[in-house]
C-alpha cells in the first residue's frame, strides 16, 4: 500500500474542513487524540501483562507436575436383533414398443404481411 504524501494529506485535510466545517474539527481532532491515546494505553497495559506473563512461566515450570494416565472404556449401544428377511424373486424387465403421436403444426395467429 503507497504511503500518503504532503498532497494527499491537504487534500484529505481541505475535505474534512469543507464536510465537518471550521467549528466542528477542532473537536473532532481533540477526539481522535484521545482516542488513540487510550488505545495506547491499553496496549501497553497488555503488553506489560502479557511480558510479565512470560516471566514468571519459567518458575512455574521448574518442578513439573506428576503425569496422569486416565483410562476409559467406550459404550457400545444394545443391538436389536435382525428381522427376518425374505427373499424376492427378481423380475425381468420386458421392453415394450412405444409409438409417437403424430405431431400437430401450431398455427401463429399474427397475420402474416
Amino acid at each position: 500500500m503507497p504511503n500518503i504524501g504532503p498532497g494527499e494529506l491537504l487534500v484529505i485535510l481541505l475535505i474534512a474542513l469543507l464536510v465537518f466545517g471550521p467549528k466542528k474539527l477542532p473537536e473532532l481532532g481533540k477526539s481522535l487524540g484521545a482516542g488513540i491515546r487510550e488505545f495506547r494505553k491499553g496496549t501497553q497495559g497488555l503488553k506489560e501483562e502479557l511480558e510479565g506473563s512470560f516471566r514468571e512461566a519459567p518458575a512455574q515450570t521448574a518442578a513439573p507436575a506428576p503425569a496422569q494416565t486416565i483410562t476409559a472404556q467406550a459404550v457400545v449401544p444394545p443391538v436389536a436383533p435382525a428381522q427376518a428377511v425374505t427373499p424376492v424373486a427378481p423380475q425381468a424387465v420386458i421392453p415394450q414398443t412405444v409409438t409417437p403421436a403424430p405431431a400437430t403444426p401450431v398455427s401463429d395467429d399474427v397475420p402474416r404481411s
